[in-house]
């Protein structure tokens, strides 16, 4: 929620969410991980070259770059601010310190899927401030 639902379509983005997919919760039970984890590796091809963000799901930021260290993923811009008193704090430091991936993160607990919409939505008018000069 809180994405402009209009930026997508007007610049033929896709937005991927596999988290609910029933197919997920099979393979992470199956795996002994959680959803956001298998969701990171499932959406492997959306992924590469694309701008992923995370505002809930501090393991997900975890294998995200777990993925671009064993170099099996290149996204164009990581947004990395899960919200949570376990792991989001380390996660991010994780994120801070990945080199070769362009990242948006902050410090600390706070976060989220609000805060991740705010910066997506912003990406999108700066861009269209751009594309309009």
């Amino acid at each position: 929620g809180g994405l402009n639902k209009q930026n997508p379509k007007d610049f033929q983005n896709k937005i991927v969410c596999n988290i609910s997919n029933p197919e997920i919760m099979e393979m992470a039970k199956k795996e002994n991980k959680t959803r956001s984890q298998v969701s990171m590796r499932v959406a492997l091809s959306d992924i590469d070259g694309g701008i992923v963000a995370i505002g809930n799901a501090p393991t997900a930021l975890m294998e995200i770059i777990q993925m671009v260290k064993e170099g099996i993923v290149k996204p164009a811009l990581i947004i990395g601010i899960p919200v949570g008193f376990i792991c989001a704090a380390e996660s991010k430091e994780e994120l801070s310190k990945l080199e070769g991936t362009p990242f948006i993160t902050n410090k600390g607990r706070k976060g989220g899927s609000s805060s991740a919409s705010a910066i997506i939505n912003a990406l999108y008018k700066l861009v269209r401030a751009e594309s309009s000069s």
